[in-house]
């Protein structure tokens, strides 16, 4: 396993045009440490670098660790594909209640930037608040995050989104809101255009006008969770008067409708 491991990163990097110093800096790992990866003079890497390794490259773990990855660039592409859509293991770190139902992990704010790294790890996953939502289906994985900043008003600083695991990334739906968690922002809610077909990427869009969209490649995208519901302890701001106006009018086109 060390060995295909060694070959296939040595492998993807020189398939990316990429030196071993390059590469070391992306990992946070010196250049030395990584030369005994890809020669396999170290063995046993540990489980953080082979998902970053499997995320940067967007090749599942598994072909990782026991294929040998250089015999086709067809295959190659391939798994690639089955990355995205989580056909091959993708880790996902969940907890259970004492009922053995798989619980509703709150990421408060004071983690967000630890789960950008922790997210599979069973340990840190264990370390934070759980609960039960019932009206929720239970064959369904579910995780709340608490969202910071104005870029999704009316949505508030502090309110708690709910959201649902997805393992296929291509029925991401456009227009849609999701929690992304990417490699460098931790978990980002927002509403998503999937361009993963065409420029592997995901579209980040705010709510709040303010806020430019910004593209996320696929390779800083570690999970992705459809927004389900949200709780806040404030209520919404009162509509303004021309809100209010353009409600009633829609209102009236309604009724007008229905009468037609």
């Amino acid at each position: 396993m060390d060995v295909l491991f060694g070959s296939n990163l040595r492998f993807l990097r020189n398939r990316k045009g990429l030196s071993q110093e390059q590469l070391a800096q992306e990992f946070g790992v010196t250049r030395s440490k990584l030369n005994s990866y890809e020669n396999s003079v170290a063995l046993n890497p540990p489980i953080d670098l082979i998902i970053q390794v499997s995320r940067y490259f967007e090749v599942p773990v598994e072909p990782l660790l026991l294929s040998d990855l250089s015999e086709s660039e067809f295959k190659l592409r391939g798994l690639m594909e089955e990355y995205i859509s989580g056909s091959k293991l993708r880790v996902l770190a969940t907890t259970l209640d004492a009922n053995n139902k798989e619980n509703i992990e709150l990421v408060p704010l004071r983690v967000k930037a630890g789960y950008a790294t922790g997210f599979n790890d069973p340990e840190f996953i264990g370390s934070l608040p759980t609960f039960q939502l019932p009206f929720l289906a239970r064959e369904r994985k579910y995780r709340a995050f608490q969202i910071d900043g104005d870029s999704m008003l009316p949505i508030k600083h502090g309110s708690y989104v709910v959201a649902e695991y997805v393992s296929n990334w291509h029925e991401i739906k456009s227009g849609d809101a999701y929690v992304v968690v990417t490699q460098h922002e931790g978990a980002v809610f927002k509403v998503v255009k999937n361009f993963l077909s065409t420029k592997r990427s995901l579209e980040l869009h705010s709510l709040n006008p303010e806020f430019k969209p910004y593209e996320v490649p696929v390779s800083e995208i570690s999970e992705v969770w459809k927004f389900i519901n949200y709780f806040s302890h404030e209520l919404p701001e009162p509509l303004s008067t021309n809100e209010q106006i353009l409600q009633r009018l829609t209102a009236v086109e309604s009724r007008l409708g229905s009468l037609k």
